[in-house]
This record gives structure tokens, C-alpha cells and sequence, in this order.
């Protein structure tokens, strides 16, 4: 199926790209989450007409991110856990747990948006993870686990 894009998608293209995909990545994830529009005629003529408008929109987003990231950019996060006396944690740091954690920080940030190249963190110390901030904007952050003895 031939999509039009509305906005970058990773390992896709940019906006405005006509795109061939797979008809069920393009009905059940580009479509509804505002990302596509079949490429229809119809749709066509109206993504033209509506170009600007989407481009300054994407210009405005960017540019949001950037700033959160230059904030956010060598932050160091703290996280406790308990662990045992070799340093390892009874369970494991998540990206759910670091979202959280800057979250209280003040930063939006959602779970999906950490990059944790080599998983859950299992080992007190620090250890440094990627914010993706936008398709363009990723910001390395470091997380220190302290460990607490039960």
C-alpha cells in the first residue's frame, strides 16, 4: 500500500514521502497513530494544500525537543534498589523506572522513548542510556543504582 507520510518515521522517510509498505503496517500503526494517509489522489491534493502548515508544525516539535534536550542532556538520574553484596540488584532497572524517575525530574518523558542498548540494568554503578527525544534528537543521560542491603 502506498502511504503519505505526515511525519518522519524512523527507517521510513521523511515528511511528505510517498511510501511503499506492508498493508497491515500501514492499517494498524501508520494510519491510526497520525503518522500516514493513503495515497490517494484526493489525499494528495490536500497534503500539498496543507504542506506549510505541517512543515512548521514538524519545525515546532523539533525545535521543542532540542531545547528538552539540552536541558536534559548529562543529567544524572538517581535510583535505589535493593541489592545484594556483591552488587547485584534483586531485579533489574527498567526503562519504565528511569521514565519514571525523570518524569519526578520534571522532564515528559514516556517509557518507549528510553534506549537501553544492553537491557535492564542489573549492577549497582552508573551505567549511561539514550533519550530519544524526537527522530532527531537523541540525549545520552546517566543512571547511578545504589544499591540498598536488605
Amino acid at each position: 500500500m502506498e502511504v503519505i507520510l505526515l511525519e518522519k518515521v524512523v527507517n521510513l522517510g521523511d515528511l511528505g514521502d510517498i511510501v511503499k509498505v506492508k498493508d497491515g503496517y500501514a492499517r494498524n500503526f501508520l494510519i491510526p497513530s497520525g503518522k500516514a494517509r493513503r495515497a490517494t489522489a484526493a489525499n494528495k491534493a490536500e497534503f500539498e494544500a496543507r504542506r506549510a502548515e505541517l512543515e512548521k508544525a514538524a519545525a515546532a516539535k523539533l525545535a521543542e525537543a532540542q531545547a528538552q534536550g539540552e536541558k536534559l542532556a548529562g543529567s544524572t538520574i538517581k535510583i535505589t534498589q535493593k541489592a545484594g553484596v556483591d552488587g547485584r540488584l534483586f531485579g533489574s532497572v527498567t526503562n519504565h523506572d528511569i521514565a519514571e524517575e525523570l518524569n519526578k525530574m520534571g522532564y515528559k518523558v514516556a517509557k518507549a522513548q528510553i534506549r537501553m542498548p544492553h537491557g535492564p540494568i542489573k549492577m549497582v554503578g552508573d551505567t549511561t542510556v539514550g533519550v530519544a527525544l524526537h527522530t532527531d534528537v537523541l540525549v545520552e543521560v546517566t543512571v547511578s543504582v545504589y544499591g540498598e542491603t536488605a
